[in-house]
């Protein structure tokens, strides 16, 4: 499966690199479940929160359909990209070519401006509660979870909960015993 992992100047770094980290490692036997990109607007270099530098894999243009798509928050979310039409445009090109349409932490407010979360439940990071609830009022905000599953659309909290958000999307498309030996392999607690 593809995984395809948007990311921007400012992205919240642990937001992208921690799902990519799960998914890139994600194996049954020798066999790895998924090939996990990342993608730029223009495929150009972004500078991510304090200044960590990332070359994209893909731009906008020239990704391929990803079977999970995330989207990762962070100050570039919820005050750059939120205004940049471009990325809101995108998203909704995305929402019905992808199986699972996922975000992390205040990328929940990038698929609220698209409209993607209307009429659904949706969380994010504790301190954007009222933000999303506010701004979007046709959003159901969830508060004190880890992550919302909606089916298609999944939203997680605040920055590590994209890891936890991830092991679950890989529970849910490939068994608990996956996950199991994945968060044995990388010492991760997590409730199976």
């Amino acid at each position: 499966m593809k995984v395809g992992i948007v990311i921007f100047n400012e992205v919240e770094v642990l937001d992208f690199a921690g799902p990519y980290e799960v998914f890139s490692k994600a194996s049954k036997g020798n066999e790895k479940l998924f090939e996990v990109k990342t993608i730029g607007e223009t495929g150009e270099i972004i500078s991510a929160r304090n200044g960590l530098k990332v070359l994209p894999d893909l731009s906008y243009q020239n990704e391929p359909i990803s079977d999970i798509l995330i989207v990762p928050g962070g100050y570039g979310a919820e005050e750059i990209e939120i205004k940049n039409p471009v990325m809101i445009e995108w998203l909704q090109s995305q929402e019905n070519k992808v199986e699972i349409l996922a975000s992390v932490c205040t990328g929940a407010l990038l698929l609220a401006e698209a409209g993607i979360l209307d009429n659904k439940k949706a969380t994010t990071h504790w301190m954007d509660y009222d933000r999303l609830e506010k701004e979007y009022p046709k959003v159901e905000v969830v508060r004190g979870v880890k992550f919302v599953d909606e089916g298609h659309i999944l939203t997680s909290g605040g920055i590590s909960a994209g890891i936890n958000m991830s092991f679950y999307i890989i529970k849910r498309l490939f068994g608990a015993k996956v996950v199991k030996d994945l968060a044995k392999r990388m010492e991760y607690d997590i409730e199976i």
